[in-house]
């Protein structure tokens, strides 16, 4: 079996309507029936049920838990995105919940360096292991997984049945996979089966 792979050589806004046009041939030659978006403030979630209307695939899309000052979704893109019949999923981030709590690492002043994630006497949570190997990959492939989770758990998606999971790093999208869903307790009954995009480099941590 053969397979292509679209790669991102930069990081540009047109990125999400490649990508999603890709997204959209994969599911209809496979036939998925669900595809779920990573989208905070909306502007991605609205783009993918365009693209996705009227073609009998259900699109979930999956926003940034709930943190003061309040939601980062806007109103208006949740207002277009229910009209067009979205699923919406904010709920505790998979590979973050309790265990993020307990990051030993100090506040930062503007400007500073970030400290060594493995500090003496700190273990990071596994939830930051995993994440931070998916990142090796790209930062949309950490989240293609932990929206897959978070869908799954919320009831949005069927589980242990074929998705496509859409993420990015930043604003926009542009990593997408083909993964068999599964709750965050049965993490390891994923199945990440093909990769439909991604950019050729990672995106470099903050300094």
């Amino acid at each position: 079996m053969k397979n292509s792979i679209y790669y991102f050589e930069e990081n540009k806004p047109e990125n999400t309507d490649i990508l999603l046009d890709l997204v959209k041939e994969k599911a209809l030659e496979k036939g998925i029936k669900n595809v779920v978006v990573a989208s905070t403030r909306g502007d991605t979630g609205v783009k993918a049920a365009e693209v996705f209307k009227n073609s009998g695939i259900k699109i979930v899309v999956v926003t940034h838990q709930i943190r003061p000052p309040g939601p980062e979704l806007l109103e208006e893109n949740e207002k277009k995105m229910r009209a067009l019949g979205v699923k919406i999923v904010t709920c505790t981030h998979a590979f973050g919940g309790v265990g993020s709590s307990l990051r030993a690492l100090p506040p930062r002043q503007p400007g500073q360096p970030r400290p060594p994630v493995f500090s003496h006497a700190y273990v990071p949570p596994t939830g930051d292991l995993i994440a931070n190997v998916l990142r090796l990959f790209s930062a949309g492939m950490k989240v293609c997984f932990e929206i897959t989770l978070m869908a799954a758990d919320a009831g949005a998606i069927p589980i242990g049945e074929n998705v496509i999971a859409v993420g990015g790093q930043g604003r926009g999208a542009d990593t997408a996979i083909l993964i068999k869903s599964a709750n965050t307790t049965s993490f390891f009954d994923l199945d990440a089966q093909e990769i439909i995009a991604k950019p050729i480099k990672k995106r470099l941590p903050r300094q």
